[in-house]
């Protein structure tokens, strides 16, 4: 299946996942967004050894939030093939103020070829080259001069590419929640549902002020939860490839009439997308205004003709741990000195994006711009050692990572 099958518990259910592995190299399965207990995170080498060919493993946690959530293999470069799936936490406490929901979880398809193969390009320089048609200098006017590295042949919703498009059904003036992942390896999604206004809800599982907008930017790893009013007939659901040309593409249907193309135009992508930095955490999200008890800093850097990636001028495994100790307030402080965004991910914890007032989103995964500083405060409230990684595939495969460590 492509995604995997979708996976739903109750938050506080105590949830058990057996996986067996049957590739032919190990692996790991990560519970992305879960602030769940240390030793089942997922992470090879960091939280558990990988899982060897041919055997299995059983995560046992108990989610405690709500929300958005997916998984996907921590093994190197084997998400771009594939592993990865929607991991929904409903709330007990949820109104149900809507009728449908549909789910979309965006990704990349890279055809006859495979990450390690593109990776191996990149690392022989080929990082801007137009000639084998998989690598690539994007430029967007949101992400900068650089917004990806790799050209694919097809974009995917639902693992499906626009020529054989999902249909989500429903009738005209339901309320629909549209609940969106991205789990693509290089690609950052610019979203929107043609003839609508979204009204984004949630982000990262996490609930926000709500804020109307026609069209949100969905960095790698993301989640956006929207409701929208439907109107009556049928309309595009796109999911532009951010700096890059190309597309996913689904349609809602509720009522009759013939589809729009797939290069329909969409007039809620011409201007500038929401970005989760302007959004404001809802009340119940949001962390008590304080001064942090240690700061830390990671500055992105890396050198694109060899692509290598380091954090605080080292390539992973290569790392100096960002120490921190159980029971404070953690202020990290992303400083990207490369032309590139880089969508960073901070295992077990939820961080406050950029608001030392605590009215900033509560986010797991932000994108890092280029040439900027980007500060998130966080509990020191789940301890053990968390993986703390830039989340574009290609960028963690060549070093972009650390170590969030707990001592005493």
């Amino acid at each position: 299946m492509l995604p995997g099958p979708l996976l739903r518990a109750t938050a506080g259910d105590r949830v058990q996942v057996r996986v067996r592995n049957q590739l032919p190299e190990p692996t790991t399965v990560h519970w992305h967004g879960l602030a769940i207990r240390n030793d089942m995170d997922g992470v090879p080498e960091v939280t558990q050894p990988p899982i060897p060919a041919g055997e299995e493993f059983t995560y046992e946690f108990i989610p405690p939030d709500p929300g958005t959530y997916w998984y996907h293999s921590h093994g190197e470069l084997q998400r771009g093939r594939g592993l990865f799936g929607a991991l929904i936490v409903d709330d007990p406490r949820d109104p149900g103020d809507y009728d449908v929901e549909f789910l979309l979880v965006l990704s990349e398809w890279l055809g006859q070829r495979t990450p390690r193969q593109v990776l191996d390009e990149l690392r022989g320089g080929e990082a801007h080259s137009q000639n084998d048609g998989h690598a690539e200098q994007s430029s967007s006017a949101v992400l900068g001069p650089d917004a990806g590295d790799v050209r694919y042949p097809c974009y995917l919703i639902n693992g499906r590419p626009r020529g054989d498009p999902e249909t989500f059904r429903a009738r005209a003036d339901q309320r629909a929640r549209i609940r969106v992942i991205n789990a693509a390896e290089d690609t950052t999604f610019h979203v929107a549902l043609g003839g609508h206004t979204l009204t984004v809800t949630h982000t990262d599982g996490q609930p926000v002020t709500p804020r109307n907008t026609r069209s949100i930017l969905v960095g790698m790893t993301e989640r956006y939860d929207c409701l929208v009013t439907l109107d009556d007939g049928v309309f595009p659901l796109v999911a532009s490839a951010e700096g890059k040309d190309g597309r996913g593409f689904a349609l809602v249907r509720t009522g009759s009439g013939n589809a729009p193309p797939p290069d329909a135009r969409v007039r809620e992508l011409d201007p500038r997308p929401l970005l989760a930095t302007e959004l404001r955490a809802a009340e119940s999200a949001r962390l008590a205004p304080r001064q942090p008890d240690r700061t830390l800093t990671a500055e992105l850097g890396g050198n694109m003709q060899q692509y290598v990636g380091r954090i605080n001028g080292r390539s992973y495994p290569d790392h100096e741990p960002l120490v921190v100790s159980p029971n404070q307030r953690g202020r990290l402080v992303f400083a990207n000195t490369t032309m590139m965004p880089h969508p960073m991910h901070l295992h077990g914890h939820f961080f406050t994006v950029g608001t030392p007032d605590g009215t900033g989103p509560r986010k797991d995964t932000v994108i890092s711009l280029p040439h900027q500083r980007l500060v998130v405060d966080f509990e020191t409230d789940n301890p053990g050692q968390w993986f703390t990684h830039c989340h574009n595939e290609y960028h963690q495969a060549a070093g972009m990572a650390s170590v969030l460590s707990y001592r005493r």
